[in-house]
């Protein structure tokens, strides 16, 4: 594809599967929530979001959101 988003050998070796909704269970598992699957049947991950979890972006953004919701008014 391009480098807006993984490439399949990418998302290959990112959840050592081939079939779409093996690799988005994984992904969806490791965070990746915007991860999904085209209408031609292929996953589709930005890199931007790939690299955002990755850097632990998502995920701290996510608990701050969480935490908003924990504390008392």
């Amino acid at each position: 594809m391009s480098d807006i988003t993984l490439s399949e050998a990418e998302l290959e070796a990112l959840t050592d599967y081939q079939h779409a909704t093996k690799q988005l269970q994984v992904l969806h598992r490791r965070g990746f929530v915007r991860a999904y699957i085209n209408r031609s049947g292929a996953v589709v991950l930005e890199r931007s979001h790939y690299e955002a979890v990755t850097r632990g972006e998502v995920q701290n953004a996510r608990k701050a959101a969480n935490l908003h919701f924990l504390r008392p008014a």
